[in-house]
């Protein structure tokens, strides 16, 4: 048996399993290790090639291997499990890691930085209290209509229903349930102050970085998107294309596809979901003329590609792809669109700013974001 050379980690919460193997594919090393004694056990190996599983912790102990000198590969877990032999334990994981990172048609995740964790754990949250706030109006909606007492749709209708929300005399209701309601209501109203904070702070991180500035220079890309993107897409050189990156966060129709003949369906959505709502633009309609250049931009993507991309776009891919299931809640900044080419043509235009940003931070030697 020779030298460590691959390492297929099964990272977990408290014990982790290491499966190395050497330059010949000789198994070295099976073993147990506790996480307080993971980062001493690399340590006294001499710097050697690591694959783990793109899953929560991933990213960070990726930095921390990687400060120790080795090199660190995340894949994402579909991905691996085609090499994993019979049943499905930490050993067996830990094999089919190892086997998986040195494949040469594997697919890896680019490790994010602590700055780009962060800045996505703001829009974790605010989605998070996003989706709490929206069932806490659909509450206070659905009770108040066992009284009688029905709004029109939208925020604006919920605001006045706050509104007539007075006390159990005014709404002829039971006391008890307007205790309830005045219980939602509160909470409705804090998760709307905690929100608006959140929003404030992506709004600040936005106006720190230089590339997320030039991203809102898009059309139908604001902070929210700009942001998401700038924190998600680690190394944009990765993608050859625009056509690649959409592929990525899941942009491409679902493919049932035989015998030369091209079957496409509805938007598959599959990969990084979050980012996709950059991706599905719609032109403002405030604005004429930024539509009128948007719609310019598209015309040149040419018939036969616009033919190719409108395939799939009928009523089911235009009710996935509305923004208010991607969210943005924001109308002035919404990003839906019911043509393909159109989405491609941002993504492309995102990854060239994306590049190009980069490179002229190299030109001059100064550090990139990426």
């Amino acid at each position: 048996m020779g030298e460590v050379s691959t390492i297929g980690l099964d990272i977990a919460k408290s014990v982790f399993q290491i499966h190395g193997v050497d330059a010949d594919g000789a198994v070295v090393i099976r073993a147990r290790v506790s996480r307080s004694k993971v980062l001493q056990f690399f340590t006294d190996l001499s710097p050697c090639l690591v694959g783990i599983e793109a899953c929560p912790t991933a990213h960070h102990w990726s930095r921390q291997l990687q400060s120790l000198g080795h090199t660190v590969k995340l894949m994402p877990p579909s991905y691996v499990k085609a090499y994993l032999k019979r049943a499905k334990n930490d050993a067996n994981d830990a094999a089919a890691i190892c086997e998986a990172v040195t494949r040469p048609s594997m697919r890896f995740v680019a490790t994010k930085s602590k700055e780009q964790q962060a800045a996505l754990m703001l829009h974790r949250s605010r989605q998070l209290l996003v989706r709490q706030r929206t069932m806490l109006s659909n509450a206070i909606r659905g009770q108040l209509a066992e009284f009688g007492i029905v709004a029109s749709t939208g925020r604006l209708g919920f605001n006045r229903l706050l509104e007539m929300v007075d006390g159990p005399e005014e709404l002829g209701i039971p006391k008890v349930a307007w205790v309830s309601l005045m219980a939602l209501a509160e909470q409705h109203q804090r998760l709307q102050v905690e929100i608006g904070k959140l929003e404030q702070c992506i709004q600040a991180w936005h106006r720190s970085s230089e590339l997320s500035r030039r991203l809102e220079e898009i059309p139908g890309v604001g902070p929210i998107v700009a942001t998401a993107l700038v924190g998600t897409i680690t190394d944009p050189h990765a993608f050859a294309s625009g056509r690649h990156m959409a592929a990525w966060i899941g942009l491409v129709p679902q493919q049932n596809s035989t015998g030369g003949k091209d079957r496409l369906g509805g938007i598959t959505k599959q990969g990084n979901r979050y980012p996709a709502l950059a991706a599905c633009c719609r032109c403002d309609g405030r604005d004429p003329a930024r539509a009128e250049t948007w719609h310019s931009q598209a015309a040149v993507a040419g018939a036969s590609d616009r033919a190719k991309a409108d395939q799939g776009c009928g009523r089911r891919a235009c009710q996935q792809d509305g923004a208010h299931r991607l969210g943005d809640h924001d109308p002035w900044r919404a990003l839906s669109c019911a043509n393909p080419a159109h989405r491609l043509i941002a993504v492309e235009r995102a990854t060239t700013e994306l590049g190009g940003a980069n490179e002229r931070n190299a030109d001059i030697g100064g550090a990139t974001d990426w």
